[in-house]
């Protein structure tokens, strides 16, 4: 079954970009640098937010948030559905990659189908609140859409990778230890607390990417102009 399910991933993937394909090739050269970032994005996180800092954060709050500054740039610049594809091909590549880095001897199914999802989910539904939000002051749109889709983002993520509510194994055991919230909190599980920092990064990132996210957005805007 496994082997079956990787066929039929690398067979829609495959197909995916088939269509990409299709696209005119200026449309491609347009997205291909947020398709990339996605990924990349995608599969660091997955890695990372296995490695704990004491008993605050994983190394993977400070990566996946960019995520979101990927989607709102394209959003902007070229719309939702340049967007959305964006996205799509991002959650298939990292899926793809995911299963490539099963060898790696701390990557877990869970943790792949919690990034999987969240990712999914999280993005399009930024997309959707942003471009609801498109013709708000400059700074409301990504703000709005950032901080909602990072609530239902680390949710999502940390309830399907770590929540003892699914059986656990050698590399998830340990999220269920018994902690003091942020270090400092009421005794709670250490997954709980993750996913509490992990979100007070998120908001702290997406205020401070407000910054590239003007400056990008221009320069892009300004170099479409000149084209």
């Amino acid at each position: 079954m496994r082997a079956l399910s990787r066929i039929g991933i690398r067979r829609h993937g495959a197909e995916f970009f088939r269509h990409l394909v299709k696209r005119k090739p200026r449309d491609m050269t347009r997205i291909l640098p947020g398709i990339i970032a996605m990924a990349a994005i995608v599969v660091a996180s997955n890695i990372l937010v296995q490695f704990v800092i004491g008993d605050w954060l994983t190394w993977g709050a400070f990566t996946y948030p960019f995520a979101f500054l990927v989607t709102d740039v394209m959003n902007r610049v070229y719309g939702a559905a340049p967007a959305r594809r964006i996205v799509i091909a991002g959650f298939v590549v990292g899926v793809v990659c995911s299963l490539v880095a099963a060898g790696f001897d701390r990557t877990t199914l869970r943790i792949a189908i919690g990034s999987g999802t969240a990712f999914l989910v999280a993005q399009l539904l930024d997309i959707a609140i942003f471009d609801m939000l498109r013709k708000a002051r400059w700074w409301v749109a990504p703000l709005a859409s950032t901080l909602i889709g990072s609530v239902v983002d680390t949710a999502l993520f940390f309830g399907i990778a770590f929540s003892a509510a699914l059986p656990a194994d050698v590399n998830t055991g340990w999220s269920n230890d018994a902690v003091p919230l942020l270090g400092f909190g009421p005794v709670t599980t250490l997954w709980v607390s993750l996913a509490t920092a992990d979100w007070l990064v998120k908001l702290t990132l997406a205020l401070l990417a407000l910054v590239p996210f003007r400056i990008i957005v221009r320069n892009l805007l300004r170099k479409n102009q000149e084209i």
